[in-house]
């Protein structure tokens, strides 16, 4: 595992996020998240994050669980909280 980026927070998952994704592909996600591997964004939201991780803003990734079901890691601009979230939770 590579090294954590910045602080994530407190770590939450909405509930139907918990109960759809795969928790192992989960975990490994936020891993890839707190790495700065922001998953499958288009170049320019990766330099967004790469931005926002320099002025302090948010931080958002997205991600698809072995079941091709796909979900967004969103940490807080104050690094308070991390959410970990479906796109109709949005």
């Amino acid at each position: 595992m590579s090294q954590a980026r910045f602080s994530m927070g407190q770590l939450v998952i909405t509930a139907r996020a918990k109960d759809v994704l795969h928790p192992q592909d989960v975990q490994g996600c936020v891993e890839r998240h707190a790495a700065g591997d922001w998953g499958e964004l288009c170049d320019g939201d990766r330099r967004e994050n790469e931005i926002a991780l320099v002025q302090g803003l948010r931080l958002f990734s997205v991600y698809h669980d072995r079941s091709k079901i796909k979900f967004y890691i969103i940490t807080e601009h104050d690094r308070s909280v991390t959410t970990i979230l479906l796109p109709e939770d949005y």
